[in-house]
């Protein structure tokens, strides 16, 4: 599903799941920099989205989906180089709405960025149909 995404683009991978999380890494090179050659702050919230969103389509029942309505990220150290990791994990996972916390850590496990994500929880369309003929 990541073909041909920002998630392609910037190398983002999904590397394990647990019983109540979810966890990706993402690359620090020029793809994800900042002008003064650190990581992106807009980069480390993309992956924060993208992980806390994915976590949350995998705890919605089928027919359900589920969209951001709101994001924030504290960027707490910066990195110029190496992979990050980001852990989902969800504080309320309700009918209507989930909210998820996702920290995202350097590769000497120190806290780079942490992120609470909002997502709202809605009916999936019906599969597109071609006309019946």
């Amino acid at each position: 599903m990541s073909r041909g995404t920002a998630m392609e683009t910037l190398g983002i991978v999904f590397t394990e799941i647990g019983p109540d999380y979810l966890r990706a890494t993402m690359p620090v090179d020029a793809r994800t920099h900042q002008p003064y050659g650190l990581l992106h702050g807009g980069a480390s919230a993309l992956l924060a989205e993208t992980v806390g969103s994915s976590a949350g389509m995998l705890a919605v029942d089928e027919g359900k989906g589920c969209v951001g309505i709101e994001i924030n990220a504290n960027h707490l150290r910066a990195v110029r180089s190496g992979i990050v990791t980001a852990t989902a994990r969800a504080l309320h996972a309700g009918r209507q709405t989930q909210v998820w916390e996702i920290r995202i850590e350097d590769a000497h496990a120190r806290l780079v960025c942490v992120s609470r994500l909002t997502l709202a929880v809605i009916p999936l369309p019906p599969p597109h149909q071609p006309p019946a003929g």
